[in-house]
């Protein structure tokens, strides 16, 4: 998905500021299988408004600039709905560690045994932080959006399976390590 869509999706839940649209990509309901950046959400901004897909607001605080609040316009919601009936592309793994672990034998056995134990702390954190989150919803008897129940199990899901393989397969990797290459292929 382009940024302007993902811009787009976070307004069809409601206004929001820039910083609040980063947030749902940061830690909120889109932070495990969507990124964006700032350098990214603002452009992405101004071409919705110079469009005529959102509207903004700017709205005062006590003793910090005016926050500017965006919204959709019918015509912004109305061109979610063609980006979201689109075709979507395949699904593509990004991860920085699991790089550096390609090239484990560049590394020493320690950063390597850092990096893995990490990701698996991290995966685990991150299946439990979603958890939790759907233990909340049902505990409080608020009504479940059927999409956005199943996006987040998903992601427990894949990130409990993650962790699990790197466990199973943590200390293979490390005795593989004090071979010789030739030995290990």
């Amino acid at each position: 998905m382009d940024v302007k869509t993902l811009c787009l999706a976070v307004l069809s839940q409601g206004e929001a500021t820039g910083y609040e649209i980063k947030k749902a990509f940061e830690e909120g309901p889109f932070a495990h299988f969507q990124r964006a950046s700032f350098g990214s959400i603002y452009p992405a901004l101004s071409k919705l408004l110079a469009e005529g897909l959102a509207e903004a607001e700017a709205r005062e605080q006590d003793g910090r600039p005016d926050k500017k609040v965006y919204r959709l316009t019918a015509a912004g919601r109305a061109a979610f709905h063609r980006a979201i009936g689109q075709e979507p592309e395949p699904d593509q793994l990004r991860s920085d560690v699991l790089f550096l672990l390609y090239f484990a034998r560049e590394l020493p056995k320690e950063r390597v045994e850092a990096l893995i134990d990490g990701y698996i702390a991290s995966y685990r954190a991150q299946a439990d932080r979603i958890e939790g989150c759907r233990a909340e919803r049902a505990a409080a008897g608020a009504e479940i959006d059927p999409g956005k129940w199943l996006v987040s199990g998903f992601g427990v899901a894949v990130y409990r399976a993650a962790a699990d393989y790197l466990a199973s397969n943590r200390d293979a990797l490390l005795r593989g390590l004090e071979r010789p290459l030739e030995a290990a292929e």
